[in-house]
């Protein structure tokens, strides 16, 4: 294997796509701006496809696992239970694991290395990056590059890539209420507030994190203060992140001079914008930047991403027009076929969720319409 991959950015995504490539022997570096690979915390959900991807990569990174979705709409109450547990995940130790799953697999990992500028010629991808320890430069190349570098990618914007639409995710730690079981996440559906919803994710038996997606952090933390006190809860924390909004699917490969170049993760903009969780997506994402290196060109998997994006997407054009009234009608839709439906299928494998659910309850997909119709 004479690959030579250069990865800028030290994220999720970019360290799995690293830990693909150097186990099967490419000369693989990441760059990571940070001095250390020490993110800060985040907990964040997600199904257990992560497990069906990562292996034994996430043993010691999950906190808590959810059995049980409770669903709150204009004081009604949708109580789902899963055949699967979602799984409750540090995202700073699956960073960490990543990392050293890359390191013992042969790539290098290089902090305290900004990537600045990109100029590719006939036979390599020349970039620059700015050493942090004493503002030097250096000149380095690739044969191939991969930017993980978030949604404010700077290999994006010198690869002539678009700016993304973007979100903002608050969360605040929180003691959990007395009547909250450990393995059940709460979901408060109030469109007056957030086209999207509150949600209570505990992560222990005594915390949890309460959070809001918004247009931009300010307003949103404000939503979600007033929403704590009207809760009676108290923040002993925040965590936030600036994520992608998926609109539209965009190839995340280019062709620069005679060599390639991706994206993955937050910098390509595979995120569900269903619920804003570009977690699994990412790891997708990877799996498919991985395939396409090492098959000259062959993505199975970013075919099969594309297909899940944009029926998130869809998803999501139809909850954005929902009133509290809407939200109503669709918890007292939720008889026990289509619970049966939702607690079987995860929202990782949206196609088989959205076939059961409109094979069990018809009436989703009339309520969905009609939101659509009469929105204004």
């Amino acid at each position: 294997m004479n690959k030579d991959v250069a990865i800028i950015g030290g994220s999720t995504s970019g360290l799995f796509t690293a830990c693909l490539l150097a186990r099967q022997g490419a000369e693989v570096r990441v760059f990571e701006a940070a001095d250390r690979i020490e993110p800060s915390r985040r907990s964040l959900i997600v199904t257990d496809y992560m497990k069906a991807i990562l292996g034994r990569l996430c043993d010691d990174t999950v906190v808590n696992r959810i059995n049980r979705f409770e669903l709150y709409a204009d004081g009604r109450v949708g109580a789902i239970s899963l055949h699967r547990p979602d799984l409750v995940i540090e995202r700073s130790r699956l960073i960490q694991r990543l990392a050293e799953e890359a390191e013992e697999k042969g790539a290098k990992i290089l902090t305290g290395r900004r990537f600045l500028d990109l100029r590719p010629d006939s036979e390599r991808l020349n970039f620059t990056l700015s050493l942090n320890g004493n503002g030097d430069h250096v000149e380095t190349s690739a044969g191939v590059l991969v930017g993980a570098d978030g949604v404010s990618s700077r290999v994006a914007q010198m690869g002539g890539w678009p700016a993304s639409t973007t979100v903002s995710i608050f969360q605040a730690v929180v003691e959990l209420p007395d009547d909250m079981p450990q393995d059940t996440t709460r979901v408060w559906f109030i469109p007056e507030y957030t086209p999207y919803f509150y949600w209570l994710i505990p992560h222990s038996k005594t915390h949890g994190v309460l959070g809001l997606i918004g247009k931009d952090k300010k307003s949103t933390k404000r939503s979600l203060e007033e929403f704590l006190d009207r809760k009676g809860l108290k923040a002993e924390e925040y965590q936030s992140a600036t994520i992608p909004l998926y609109t539209n699917w965009i190839s995340n490969h280019r062709r620069l001079g005679n060599n390639d170049v991706y994206l993955v993760g937050d910098a390509a903009g595979h995120v569900k914008v269903s619920t804003v969780g570009g977690i699994v997506t990412g790891f997708q994402g990877a799996l498919g930047v991985a395939e396409a290196i090492l098959n000259d060109g062959s993505n199975v998997e970013l075919k099969a991403l594309r297909r899940e994006l944009n029926l998130h997407r869809l998803i999501r054009k139809v909850l954005n027009r929902f009133t509290q009234n809407e939200y109503s009608k669709l918890l007292d839709m939720l008889d026990q076929d289509t619970r049966s439906a939702l607690g079987r299928f995860h929202r990782d494998e949206t196609s088989k969720l959205l076939l059961n659910l409109f094979l069990k309850q018809p009436l989703l997909l009339l309520l969905g319409l009609r939101a659509i119709i009469s929105y204004k």
